[in-house]
């Protein structure tokens, strides 16, 4: 499904500089806008201009955009010409090369089909960064990565000023420096290759770099550094622990509390959080909308640790059994759309953040942990929010029993386009991730949830769930088509990935679960598809219905599949510090040792 916001970048042209500057001087830690995102699961390619090649949406585990001509260039490019300060991220498989040096690629500031910047991946186990200038190319770097038919890598190119960044898999950093090109389209390339893409991602900027906590201790509280001499542009309102909210919430002259930068800030807006903990008495109402020409942001600033403390709100926690008020639920109560939200760390609230009939919101990098329920939950009528690179874990519920409280719920509700990326949910009292009662289908792509469902907080007649991924269900058996891609589901007490009576079309594909204390993939009611998934140590590993397709899965192709067949069980990679673009990074974690085509990659 492609997602375009071209009046973003058409209101902010006249004032990039200003907004920009903002991202760079003032917060470094500021939000990647999106432009454009497509993961093609609504069937089509529109908005996508072709040249050489034969391209077509087909399934690939799930609906891929592929490239199946073998021989020449073929092209695909998408997106505005006057696209400027971006970074455009593709997962791509290659399938065959054609020969020897061949490559596939993705494009940025693509004047045409013969002029653009590009990182190519070889057939020669290379990665190059290059650009072409009418047929021309001139190659600026080239590092070495092997490079295996059949296996998903994403590629990312970063052009911001005269600096062009690529990354593969969020490592092998490849750089330069070049002003050919000032702006243009993003894009997709194959030579003398077939290659199959998905997950398009387009940003206006890079994504900030943060470093998350590894346990739930609760951190020291930050001190507020000094004003600087930079002023925040037009629109900003900086929010500091030594604010006043009768100041007018300048750099110099910031307002004390988050809800009173919520209430002055304006669409198009900024809401600049410095260094410090913030302890609201109430839940923060964050009800006024943006748009998508001018979303508004809360974000950390220049890279401080924010801290939104919520153990002073009511309900921190409820008393057993006890109902949370609507308003009173999340250190964030969010109802208001197109906001984005970036680089903040949430803890010891009713909810972390909660969002009701909420739509178009983007939660990124965020931290919410050690609250009195979920992390961060999503309810009600919310659509097309993406959530990327959260860190949710330690969220406990005292009130119900241990029974509610997951990193990650998107439920009882309804709306197309949610997006879970890059999402690590461990530790929490009921499940890793909830859809519960969501009847829209949800893709979730290169995630964790581990360690689940155990009662680490002594909590009385504990009735934590204890599932990694718990797809939908509902009191009354209600159908939703979840799509999960590249996760992981491992140490969670009861199950890894169950579809808790949802008889939709739930589609798994080129996942892992490993040593949960239930089954592993538990698609016994769905009208499910289970591709290319890794199963070892669960108890049972899968539990398929009669109406659940199943290929090329662990169980079904052969061999002893056990802990000595994979190549490592240390999780400490995957569970470590984020890479500098924000995604986890890569290791052998859970990889099988004979090299076969299933589980994540991660």
């Amino acid at each position: 499904m492609l997602t375009r916001h071209r009046g973003r970048l058409a209101a902010l042209l006249a004032s990039i500089a200003t907004v920009f500057a903002m991202v760079v001087a003032l917060a470094s830690t500021a939000s990647a806008a999106t432009l454009l995102s497509d993961d093609f699961q609504d069937g089509n390619a529109n908005g996508w201009t072709t040249s050489g090649g034969s391209w077509s949406v087909v399934t690939d585990g799930t609906l891929v955009y592929r490239q199946s001509g073998t021989t020449g260039d073929a092209r695909a490019r998408v997106g505005s010409s006057s696209w400027t300060n971006y970074t455009v991220s593709v997962r791509v498989k290659p399938l065959s090369f054609n020969g020897t040096n061949r490559f596939v690629s993705v494009l940025a500031r693509a004047q045409s089909d013969t002029s653009y910047y590009y990182l190519a991946l070889r057939s020669n186990n290379t990665v190059e960064l290059k650009k072409l200038v009418n047929g021309t190319a001139t190659t600026f770097a080239t590092a070495g990565v092997t490079v295996t038919i059949g296996t998903w890598y994403t590629l990312t190119l970063e052009v911001t000023g005269t600096t062009l960044r690529g990354t593969v898999n969020g490592g092998t950093v490849l750089t330069a420096n070049d002003s050919q090109y000032a702006a243009g389209s993003a894009g997709v390339n194959t030579f003398n290759a077939t290659a199959s893409y998905d997950d398009v991602l387009v940003t206006d900027t890079a994504p900030p770099t943060t470093t998350p906590p590894t346990s739930t201790t609760r951190p020291p509280t930050t001190t507020t550094r000094p004003p600087t001499s930079t002023p925040p542009p037009t629109g900003t309102i900086v929010v500091a622990t030594n604010g006043n909210d009768a100041n007018p919430g300048t750099l110099a002259a910031p307002v004390a509390t988050i809800q009173r930068a919520v209430d002055l800030v304006q669409p198009g807006g900024t809401i600049a959080i410095r260094g410090g903990t913030y302890r609201p008495t109430r839940a923060v109402q964050v009800l006024k909308n943006g748009s998508s020409s001018a979303r508004i942001t809360m974000t950390n600033y220049n890279g401080e640790r924010a801290i939104l403390d919520g153990e002073n709100q009511p309900f921190t926690p409820g008393a057993v059994d006890s109902s949370i008020p609507r308003p009173d639920r999340g250190v964030l109560h969010v109802e208001g759309d197109w906001w984005r939200f970036v680089g903040l760390e949430i803890i010891n609230g009713p909810y972390g953040i909660f969002g009701l009939d909420t739509n178009n919101g983007i939660y990124d990098r965020l931290i919410t942990r050690d609250n009195y329920e979920s992390g961060l939950h999503l309810q009600g009528s919310s659509a097309n929010n993406q959530i990327i690179n959260l860190d949710s874990f330690g969220n406990r519920d005292p009130r119900n029993n241990g029974e509610s409280a997951d990193g990650l719920a998107i439920k009882e509700g309804s709306g197309s386009g949610n997006v879970v990326r890059g999402a690590r949910l461990w530790n929490n009292s009921d499940d890793g991730f909830d859809a519960w009662e969501f009847l829209s289908p949800i893709t979730i792509n290169d995630s964790l949830a581990y360690g689940n469902g155990f009662n680490r907080w002594g909590i009385p007649n504990y009735t934590g769930d204890g599932n990694g991924w718990k797809l939908g269900g509902g009191d009354e058996d209600l159908p939703a088509g979840h799509v999960v891609r590249n996760s992981m589901a491992w140490d969670n007490r009861v199950g890894g990935f169950i579809d808790n009576s949802n008889p939709g079309t739930i589609n798994i594909d080129h996942s892992t679960a490993w040593r949960n204390g239930g089954t592993g993939f538990d698609l016994a009611d769905a009208d499910g598809t289970i591709t290319r998934c890794l199963a070892v140590t669960n108890s049972p590993n899968s539990s398929l219905g009669s109406n659940t397709s199943a290929s090329n899965n662990s169980w079904q192709i052969g061999g002893t599949w056990n802990d000595a067949a994979l190549q490592s069980t240390n999780p400490s990679t995957v569970t470590g510090p984020r890479n500098a673009d924000g995604s986890i990074p890569l290791s052998n974690f859970l990889r099988p040792n004979n090299g076969a085509d299933v589980g994540a990659t991660l």
